[in-house]
Order: C-alpha cells, then structure tokens, then sequence
C-alpha cells in the first residue's frame, strides 16, 4: 500500500511540474479549459500564435509547378551522373581547374528546377506580387529574356532588379518569349513607383497583346514604347515585364491605349490589379522581369519633348545648422576648429585648395600618402603647438578638411 501510494504522489508531483514549466514557456496561457469546455477557434490561433488567415492568406494564380521529377527522369539523371564519374578525361580536367562546362546547359536545367522558385523569392523580396496583385502570386515558369541594344552594339540584359538607366532604355527592347503552339501570350511593362498624381497606380510603358507563338512583332501593340522616366530625387523605380498566357485572342479596345494623345501622361496610368482581375479567367501569369533605374538627363527631354511640361524635381532642403553664439574664450576647443565653425565656407575651401596646389605641379604626380600613417614619428613636430600637430596627424590620415587629388572642393552649398 505504501508503494502503490508513493507511485501516485511520483506521478502527480511530474504532472504539476510539466504544467508548471507548460505555464512558464506560454507567457501567462493556461493549458486549456476545464474538461468538457471546448476552446474556440480565437484560443486556439491564439495560444497557437497564428495570423489572421484572412489577412495573410496567399493564393497562386499563376500555372502549376513542382519542383518534383518523374522517376524516369530522375533514373536518365542518374544514369548520365554515374557516365561522368566513370569519365577519366573528365577527372583530369577538373583536377587541373581546366573543365569547361555550358552555361546553356546549366540555365536550362536552373529554369526547369530551382528557378521558378528562386526567381518568386526575389521578387517577393522587391515587393513585386503585393504591389501588383495585393495577396496573390504566381511562378515565372515561362522562359523569357529580354534585352535593350545599346548604341555600341552590346545589350543590357534585364534580370532581377539589375540597373539599367533611361539612357540606356529609350528604345524598345529585343524580346524572346518560349514559343507555344496555338497559344497567345500578353506582355506589359509598367512602372511601380513612377506615378505622380495617384498613390498605387502605375505607369504602362509598354503593352503588347495577342502574341501569337511567342513572335512579339505579330502582336498587337496597344501602348507605344515610351522609356523609363523616374522623376529626380524619387530614388531607383521598379520596372516589371510581366508575360501573361492567353486561352484566346482578346479585344484591348476598352483600354485607353491609342485614342489619348502620347504627350499626356495621364493617358498611361495603369492598374495591374483591375486589369488581371477583369480577365483572371483567360489570362495567366507565366513570366517575370524587372529592373531598377534611376534619374539621368534623358528624363527631361522625355518630359520637354514628349509631355510638353516642365520636369518636376524633388530635393531635400536641409536646415541650417544651429551655431551657438561666438565666445572670447572657449574653453577645451581647439582654436582653429573653434574659429572654422564661424567662417565663411567658401574661405574655408580657398585655404584648403591653395595649400593643396602648392604641393601639386602640372607635369609631376603627386607624392602617394603615406601607407603606415601610425608608424610615423611626430619627433619633428615637438616645437610646434598642439593644435597644428593635431592638423598634420588629419593630413595623414586623410580627416577633416582635404580635397582630392582631382582637386574638387566642397562648396557651401555642399557642405
């Protein structure tokens, strides 16, 4: 009897503590209601720490993919991996760092396995689905490449949030799309953060429907290609190719694409978000490219010639410092730093030049600083006041006032 009774108390004793340590790692939850209460579904997603489905429930409406192969197809790889191994020329050349392999044949298997997933972490990490389909997503399963020519012969390949300037974009660019048999395919280019009167909204800068077996010069153009025009001081702007899969040939004449004159740039405001939800159940997303650009000169002709209006510009006026009133005789300041605060910035910059054009000469380089600035003695500086020693330690290591071996200042309006 007292064994069984010794069992029981063992028992309910581990019992009270894992409830114990149960309470301590919920923060204040209690393990549950008392028996034949049940929890309702906010107790169980709280005590769960779940979010709100409704609120952060993402839905894929693009075409289906898996990163899952057949078996045949897993068996050929094996089969072709095993040939390699058994390849001696092979290991030679890879242990000589001498092995060339196709950057064709690696893209290609990237695109049929890993890629569509990669390329959909990437453009949630730029915001591309929320901005342009709120909660929805889809896998840019579809290969397409695009390209702009530039004017020495090379192209500026568009990826995934690479840089491409406006200069670089005033011409339409070379597209290739996967040709599909019997199949249409839409493309748009729009602007993300381009829009000047409307928060949300986009700019198409190029639209293109009905593309019958991937050949972009047989479809239908409905907006003109118009470059890139991120407004200055608004930072680099998202440009996003989206590829949409038709399951018919589709009317475009509701959009107000041709009738509205090119030179109003209200005439290209766009909405992603109403355009796919009006033909969610014809077209499908399959493809995606963007890049980011950012102001250069080409904007104001765009805005000159074409919109016919003066270029807005967006900067940042900085408020003038707050200088407490000059003092006879500051206390624990050096002198000269005490007394450049109070100086005309231009006089400023006049000082540092002419002391830097004595050392400078015409047909002589100049003298390389000095690699170990620390390493250097101030023995010869002994005699000299402190705050002149504190100057010439700066001039090694290249602090405060110095102008570069191009010989830029600051300006006042710089400073």
């Amino acid at each position: 009897m007292n064994s069984i009774l010794k069992d029981v108390l063992l028992r309910n004793k581990s019992i009270l503590n894992q409830t114990t340590v149960r309470c301590f790692r919920t923060k204040g939850f209690t393990p549950g209601n008392k028996p034949g209460e049940a929890r309702t579904i906010q107790e169980i997603l709280r005590r769960q720490r779940l979010k709100d489905e409704t609120l952060y429930y993402k839905i894929d409406i693009g075409l289906p993919y898996s990163k899952k192969i057949s078996s045949e197809e897993q068996e050929t790889r094996n089969q072709y991996i095993k040939s390699l191994k058994s390849n001696r020329e092979l290991a030679n050349l890879a242990r000589k760092n001498e092995i060339q392999i196709s950057f064709d044949e690696v893209t290609d298997e990237w695109v049929k396995t890993e890629g569509p997933s990669h390329l959909k972490k990437i453009a949630d990490h730029y915001g591309i689905f929320e901005h342009l389909y709120g909660d929805a997503f889809f896998y840019p399963v579809a290969q397409l490449e695009i390209a702009y020519e530039l004017d020495n012969g090379e192209y500026a390949p568009v990826c995934y949030g690479n840089q491409i300037k406006p200069n670089e974009a005033k011409k339409a660019p070379v597209v290739k799309i996967e040709p599909k048999a019997d199949t249409y395919h839409t493309l748009v280019l729009c602007n993300l953060d381009g829009h000047l009167n409307a928060d949300g909204k986009e700019y198409v800068h190029w639209f293109v429907g009905n593309i019958p077996n991937g050949d972009i010069s047989k479809g239908d153009t409905i907006y003109e290609y118009l470059q890139p025009f991120p407004v200055y001081g608004s930072g680099y702007h998202r440009l996003v190719f989206v590829l949409y899969e038709q399951t018919q040939k589709l009317d475009y004449s509701s959009l107000p694409s041709k009738d509205i004159p090119s030179h109003k740039h209200d005439s290209r405001t766009f909405f992603t978000y109403d355009f796919y939800k009006d033909r969610q159940d014809i077209i499908t997303p399959t493809g995606l490219r963007f890049f980011q650009s950012d102001w250069d000169t080409s904007v104001t002709e765009v805005f000159h010639k074409i919109f016919n209006i003066a270029e807005p510009r967006y900067e940042f006026e900085f408020p003038k410092p707050k200088i407490n009133p000059q003092k006879w005789f500051p206390k624990k300041e050096p002198f000269n730093v005490y007394l450049d605060r109070y100086r005309d910035p231009k006089d400023v910059s006049k000082q540092v030049l002419l002391k830097k054009l004595k050392t400078h000469h015409p047909f002589i380089a100049p003298e390389p600083p000095l690699k170990y600035p620390h390493a250097h003695s101030m023995h010869d500086c002994k005699d000299k006041p402190t705050w002149l020693q504190t100057e010439i330690k700066k001039e090694r290591l290249g602090w405060g006032k110095q102008v570069n071996d191009n010989l830029d200042i600051l300006y006042p309006e710089k400073m």
